[in-house]
């Protein structure tokens, strides 16, 4: 079964009819949000869908920003946290996703590239922070890492890090988007450092296995296939 209507849960999709496992994929969508009944929805759903599903494995996705100083006390990366801490206490077997910043096809203006290359198509006024950088991974990428991991029963009630073993600079990826669109962004620069240091060595064997190729022009590629310019 998968809970959710977001990306993630249409790309776990494949998962809705079986028997053994719960995709719950029903989170806040938006990492800036500071409504405590958002946050106690997903809650009350997931403590529900834990009680109603005995002898089921819980996929969870949690939020890479954890491993960022700067976001690691927001509400949001508190809130997924305890949601972790629950299924570990209430699930009897789980796997705990932990992701970094999705590219995918979604209408979601809050994810870091639709966020940016909004802002720069609009011609919007932003923010850049340098010294700041993020951590981008295909959804298709992250989906292959988690189903293998699933399919193969590894880490089975661990939290496990699903990303890509580089960050990328926040400038450079405006920088990319703004080379795809052939058209500069309207920004100030505001100096501020947010940088996440995700460990991912514990999937680095996965990664080589699904021949999935971090190389220096995965970001350009993942702007292209989700940005296609008319």
């Amino acid at each position: 079964m998968v809970i959710g209507n977001g990306l993630l849960a249409k790309k776990f999709y494949t998962y809705n009819n079986s028997d053994n496992y719960i995709v719950f994929a029903s989170g806040v969508s938006n990492s800036g949000n500071k409504l405590k009944s958002e946050f106690n929805r997903e809650k009350d759903l997931l403590l529900n869908t834990i009680a109603n599903n005995p002898g089921k494995t819980i996929i969870y996705f949690g939020t890479c920003s954890v491993y960022d100083t700067m976001l690691s006390s927001s509400l949001y990366v508190l809130h997924k946290l305890a949601m972790e801490e629950l299924i570990a206490k209430q699930a009897g077997n789980y796997h705990i996703f932990r992701i970094s910043n999705l590219a995918g096809k979604t209408e979601n203006p809050n994810t870091v590239l639709n966020y940016f290359a909004q802002h720069i198509l609009n011609q919007s006024p932003f923010s850049l922070w340098t010294n700041s950088s993020r951590n981008i991974i295909d959804i298709d990428d992250a989906f292959l890492v988690c189903d293998y991991i699933i399919q193969n029963a590894l880490f089975t009630n661990e939290v496990v890090n699903v990303a890509n073993p580089a960050n990328y600079a926040v400038s450079d990826i405006v920088a990319a988007l703004e080379t795809h669109f052939n058209q500069k962004g309207n920004y100030s620069l505001v100096e501020k450092e947010s940088n996440p240091v995700i460990d991912t060595s514990a999937i680095k064997g996965i990664i080589a296995k699904l021949n999935i190729n971090f190389d220096s022009n995965y970001l350009p590629r993942t702007i292209e296939k989700y940005f296609p310019v008319k």
